[in-house]
């Protein structure tokens, strides 16, 4: 196992927008232009942001709010909000939601805001990182286009990325990736396919030691559940 990337977060250090930007700055304008074409051409919809449907979207909600199971009046950061279609979700299964919905992307945030325009309960940012602390927060989908960064180089995109989400999430955060376990004829170039065990076991050693890999959906990917 890489010693480098398998170390100790220090929790001294911010971990902001500036250094998970320094990783893939010049891609992140690619990845903006990749997802702004996506809504300009399919709208507000899963399809918007590159899902395959509302079925599957609605699926990895279902995985990614095992986080909060039991909660009730808490805050979270969903760090890659595209339109807010998890904010209509949590409302619908929890009470009390404080959400605070994180883009790299101005089109995909203004079709947010005109969703769901009341501050009181929904804030939008323009941001690659967590900028204030909540209980919790959620990443679904960020990690999944790395366009044409290395595998090594998106993988360490990811950790710092992690770090900051860890920084900032008080009671714990979940994400999902596309697994290495995927069919081999299925997979795209332009995607990323990350090691579960792998991230699985970054997560023990480095922010908690209660840490859920969650494999058993009908879906090519995986989602881990760290609490704290």
């Amino acid at each position: 196992m890489d010693k480098e990337i398998m170390r100790k977060t220090n929790d001294s250090v911010d971990v902001g927008q500036d250094k998970i930007a320094s990783v893939i700055k010049k891609e992140l304008n690619e990845i903006v232009t990749y997802y702004d074409e996506k809504i300009a051409l399919h709208g507000e919809s899963p399809l918007g942001v590159d899902w395959n449907g509302s079925e599957s979207q609605l699926l990895r909600f279902e995985q990614l709010s095992k986080l909060m199971s039991g909660q009730t009046a808490f805050s979270i950061a969903d760090l890659g909000c595209g339109y807010g279609a998890l904010n209509t979700y949590l409302k619908e299964n929890f009470k009390g939601v404080k959400y605070y919905g994180y883009d790299i992307s101005s089109n995909m945030l203004n079709s947010a805001r005109k969703l769901h325009g009341d501050p009181a309960t929904a804030k939008f940012i323009e941001s690659s990182a967590l900028l204030e602390n909540v209980d919790f927060t959620v990443a679904s989908g960020i990690f999944n286009v790395r366009q044409t960064n290395s595998s090594a180089k998106w993988r360490e995109h990811i950790i710092t990325t992690l770090d900051n989400i860890n920084q900032y999430s008080k009671k714990g955060f979940a994400f999902n990736c596309l697994t290495t376990f995927s069919d081999a004829p299925k997979m795209k170039a332009h995607l990323y396919y990350a090691n579960p065990c792998f991230f699985f076991e970054y997560c023990k050693n480095n922010y908690s030691r209660n840490v859920a890999l969650l494999h058993d959906y009908e879906l090519y990917e995986f989602t881990i559940i760290v609490r704290k």
